[in-house]
């Protein structure tokens, strides 16, 4: 694929979960989890799933499978590469330079 320039929201907001969760959670199920908890708001399990594929389709997250907990079964586990992290700073730059000197009621005029 070719080289992605910028971000989803969906797409930047699963990166974030991952860096958010460490290496340790950072699965689907707990990516939802952590999404919801943070934004307030519901969040489709195959949304995450999507995004989580594409991310790794452009080499800006990768994966890795891990043997299941007790009882449990085996989990893929994602994380940002450094294409990906470098990515994302990028997109909160962009941000930040857009929000920079707006003043409270921005929205008034």
């Amino acid at each position: 694929m070719g080289e992605k320039q910028t971000l989803g929201e969906v797409e930047h907001h699963v990166l974030l979960a991952t860096v958010r969760l460490g290496a340790t959670a950072s699965y689907t199920a707990a990516i939802v989890e952590e999404l919801e908890s943070v934004t307030g708001r519901e969040v489709a399990p195959a949304a995450v799933y999507i995004a989580l594929r594409r991310l790794e389709e452009s080499g800006l997250a990768e994966s890795e499978m891990r043997p299941p907990a007790e009882g449990g079964r085996p989990r893929r586990y994602f994380r940002p590469t450094a294409a990906g992290r470098t990515l994302m700073a990028e997109s909160r730059r962009r941000f930040e330079a857009l929000w920079s000197g707006l003043e409270p009621g921005w929205g008034d005029g």
